[in-house]
């Protein structure tokens, strides 16, 4: 009893929600600069750790490298033009236009430095709202939104 004496008790804070609009950026601005990486080196991939059961039924940890693949495109004029993705979706930045003319492979970089500054910024929140529907029916397919 005397250890327990020389503690000091008080009432354990609460954990604090996350944001959503918060993790969502944060999301686009790693996809964003594994962009960049991509751009450095064709052949970069990122390492992931899965969990696999071995024969003997226990899990074990492995590691893989997950291949990242190019946001961005050439159009019939030979200019690259960049798309930003959340998870399957496009992101629209503008109404009807989801992509970002770029130009030259050498301008690419610049471009995804400004998109990265312009998402820690929080210019791209509300784009990124209207990708993920808002949080409405939870993601089940064929839920009715809430009105």
């Amino acid at each position: 009893m005397a250890h327990l004496k020389s503690l000091t008790f008080t009432v354990a804070p609460q954990q604090i929600a996350r944001n959503p609009k918060l993790v969502r950026r944060q999301r686009l601005i790693d996809r964003l600069e594994e962009q960049q990486k991509l751009v450095a080196d064709p052949a970069f991939t990122v390492l992931v750790r899965r969990w696999v059961k071995d024969p003997d039924g226990i899990k074990q940890p492995v590691d893989r490298h997950r291949r990242v693949k190019p946001w961005w495109k050439a159009d019939g004029a030979g200019n690259l033009v960049l798309v930003l993705k959340s998870g399957l979706k496009t992101i629209e930045i503008e109404k009807g236009k989801p992509g970002i003319v770029v130009g030259a492979l050498g301008r690419l970089e610049a471009v995804l430095t400004t998109l990265i500054a312009a998402a820690k910024a929080g210019e791209l929140d509300g784009a990124l709202e209207a990708a993920s529907g808002s949080g409405d029916g939870r993601g089940v397919p064929g839920r009715a939104k809430a009105a």
